[in-house]
């Protein structure tokens, strides 16, 4: 059972220098029809799946759904602005960790606040801010990766030499994948002060509306 472990290492790390998020100045500064918005998000995100020649970045009926959900504003005679498309970025991102109700809560708030917003400052803005820091974290996520790898390299001496390999890569996988847990974790227990928060507020105002009464 042999893994070379050292090409996985470069094959992850090559994954890392290919990321590369839609800045807002590639969004299309016209309103798009739904095959329109499905084509182009094809075009940019399709290196980001784990199979590119069969994965689907989006669909119609994840379209369809997502508005179904809240998660995105309804069409305007079923074209879709550059705002409806970043929006759509987000929740790709998100999707693939968090469910519909998180994503909901977590999207909620912008949207009513800044979607379409004549005011100084924009969901554009909010897209280039929260994106613009995905750069800045590659150099880590790597400096992060390296280090776990040269420690599962250490583990397992005991083991069977046939064995060592995947044992080793399972090691890796392991930290890797309990960092992913606990963020995720994290993550949830943030969405889920926000929700508190938020019944919180629609509580008092309903007690204030009580009162006034």
């Amino acid at each position: 059972m042999t893994i070379n472990t050292e090409d996985l290492l470069n094959s992850i790390l090559e994954s890392l220098d290919r990321i590369e998020y839609i800045r807002a100045e590639d969004i299309p500064d016209i309103d798009l029809y739904m095959d329109q918005v499905t084509t182009f998000m094809e075009s940019h995100l399709k290196h980001s799946t784990r199979n590119p020649q069969e994965d689907k970045i989006l669909t119609k009926t994840m379209i369809n759904n997502y508005a179904k959900n809240d998660l995105l504003p309804p069409p305007v005679k079923k074209k879709y602005s550059r705002e409806h498309v970043m929006l759509l970025i987000f929740i790709y991102y998100y999707k693939g960790i968090l469910s519909i109700s998180d994503i909901q809560q977590l999207l909620r708030p912008i949207t009513a606040k800044f979607f379409n917003a004549a005011k100084d400052y924009s969901l554009e803005d909010i897209y280039e801010e929260a994106f613009g820091l995905e750069q800045d974290q590659i150099d880590i996520l790597k400096a992060d990766i390296l280090e776990r790898f040269r420690k599962s390299e250490q583990t397992f001496r005991d083991a069977p030499q046939e064995d060592l390999k995947f044992l080793q890569t399972f090691a890796f996988i392991c930290m890797l994948s309990f960092d992913v847990y606990v963020k995720k974790l994290l993550i949830e227990k943030m969405i889920d002060g926000m929700r508190g928060q938020e019944t919180g507020r629609g509580e008092k105002r309903q007690k204030n509306r009580t009162t006034e009464e």
